[in-house]
């Protein structure tokens, strides 16, 4: 009985040490953004994105939008996006295939996610090589994905237990994914374009919508991520950010370990919060922890109206994560599964190439951090000029394989890990490949991620020049980019 009550207050006296000298985060950005970005963050590299709610059953928008947003487009009857629109689109849309008194909140029931399968989601994603994943839990629409009494208190049903698939599907989502050794994240949109408290009295919604809701989420859910949303519309003082995040970090079931973005509150994102959201950019370069999101189509949202070409080509996908970690960034890469929870096969063929590719180049990627020089460029102008409101996925292409006259492009791309340095080549070198800027040490050897041994090489006129046999299709160990390792630089 004498050990048992000494074991029990040894575990007290550490716990409560624990609890005394544990970090205590003041309700204001200078306390806030002193709370470190957790290093596995920054070692993952590559999410997965899901949009998926009642607009995955029109699945509708014109090319160049998103089509998640289908409800404001078809309601505001504006349109935005890459592309010349005259704004009805989508209504002339909806009107002609459900009629003009068709309301957006029917397809809450014809959301039906019959052929959802958790598991098999969750497969998919750590055969991609994703190292987390960020589902939709709530879009702008204000449909929930779990059972939760604010989604109701607009006066009816507003949530994936009670309408539609009648199940809980993010609780099914979290479970699969904690079981395999990807990390489970959740999107939370702040805003809801049509609840009435949003458009009539946003303090109450804050306060009694907003707030306690998201606490439900964090609370049941224990996601490891969380990507807020929607915040454009007022600042972080009205949103109460700084209060919130200040319970998330003092006091939520996951206060220890949560990571967070920093889309908090109009002008706070790349300012406040946690890591840096790019939204169809990725060729910045931040001074702290970044994530580039962009659709596998265009949309987030599944577009029935999207065809092959507008979905990103296995070289393409593989050229762009390359790019953006060898500037220090990951990329969340968005599916979006249709409305019976079957995620499109051109979706999965290019999880399972970009995981194919992984397994052989991941040592390059994983873990690693930025190169003094992000990529080696050749002569011409470096300049890249964006031409449209979101930039689309062949901006990588020209800066490497297939260049617009007279501008450079990047022969080789840099990351790091340690001691040695990893030169990846968007085509693969005939005879001889020539690095830049990295001086070999003599214990230095240079290989290629994939093939067995090492390539003879010498350093000379600041030059490292190493001597490449060549290769046969079937003896290259990937396709698209290849790794070679430089160990031991100085």
């Amino acid at each position: 009985m004498k050990n048992t009550i000494k074991v029990l207050t040894t575990v007290l006296l550490l716990q409560f040490g624990y609890t005394a000298n544990a970090q205590q985060y003041e309700a204001n950005w200078e306390s806030l953004d002193k709370r470190p970005v957790a290093d596995w963050f920054e070692d993952a590299k590559l999410g997965i994105f899901i949009h998926w709610g009642p607009y995955s059953v029109p699945a509708w928008s014109p090319k160049g939008t998103y089509s998640e947003w289908y409800q404001h487009w078809m309601q505001s009857k504006a349109l935005f996006g890459n592309g010349n629109f005259k704004g009805d689109e989508v209504w002339q849309y909806h009107k002609e295939t459900y009629g003009p008194h068709f309301s957006y909140y029917n397809f809450g029931d014809m959301f039906k996610a019959d052929l959802f399968d958790a598991d098999e989601w969750a497969a998919l994603f750590e055969e991609a090589g994703a190292k987390y994943i960020m589902l939709t839990s709530k879009h702008h629409d204000g449909f929930t994905l779990w059972p939760n009494k604010q989604a109701n208190d607009r006066g009816y049903a507003w949530n994936s237990m009670e309408v539609g698939p009648k199940r809980d599907l993010v609780g099914e989502l979290s479970t699969a994914v904690k079981k395999t050794s990807v990390k489970m994240g959740l999107y939370y949109s702040l805003y809801e374009w049509y609840h009435p408290w949003w458009q009539d009295d946003k303090e109450r919604f804050v306060k009694e919508h907003m707030h306690p809701q998201f606490k439900d989420l964090v609370q049941n859910y224990e996601p490891e991520l969380i990507w807020s949303d929607g915040d454009w519309d007022m600042e972080a003082e009205k949103w109460k950010s700084q209060e919130l995040l200040a319970w998330l970090f003092n006091e939520s079931n996951v206060k220890d370990n949560v990571v967070v973005n920093d889309r908090w509150g109009k002008g706070i994102r790349f300012n406040h919060g946690g890591y840096y959201t790019s939204e169809y950019g990725g060729h910045e370069v931040y001074d702290k922890p970044w994530e580039e999101c962009r659709g596998l189509g265009f949309s987030f949202g599944y577009n029935q109206n999207e065809d092959a070409y507008d979905y990103m080509k296995p070289r393409t996908l593989v050229l762009m994560l390359v790019d953006i970690v060898s500037n220090g960034g990951n990329l969340l890469l968005d599916i979006g599964p249709d409305s019976r929870g079957s995620i499109p096969p051109i979706m999965q063929l290019r999880l399972k190439e970009l995981g194919m590719w992984l397994k052989v180049n991941g040592e390059a990627i994983y873990g690693t951090r930025k190169w003094k020089e992000s990529a080696q460029w050749s002569k011409g102008d470096k300049k890249f000029e964006k031409t449209t409101h979101y930039l689309g996925s062949d901006y990588i292409l020209k800066q490497t394989i297939d260049p617009q006259p007279g501008k450079a492009v990047k022969e080789l791309f840099f990351t790091k890990k340690g001691d040695n340095v990893y030169a990846i080549a968007p085509k693969f070198p005939k005879g001889k490949l020539v690095v830049k800027g990295v001086k070999p040490s003599k214990n230095t050897k240079v290989t290629l991620l994939g093939h067995e041994g090492d390539f003879a090489y010498e350093y000379k006129g600041g030059k490292l020049i190493v001597n490449i046999p060549s290769l046969t299709y079937d003896e290259l160990p990937c396709q698209h980019a290849w790794s070679f390792k430089i160990s031991n630089v100085k």
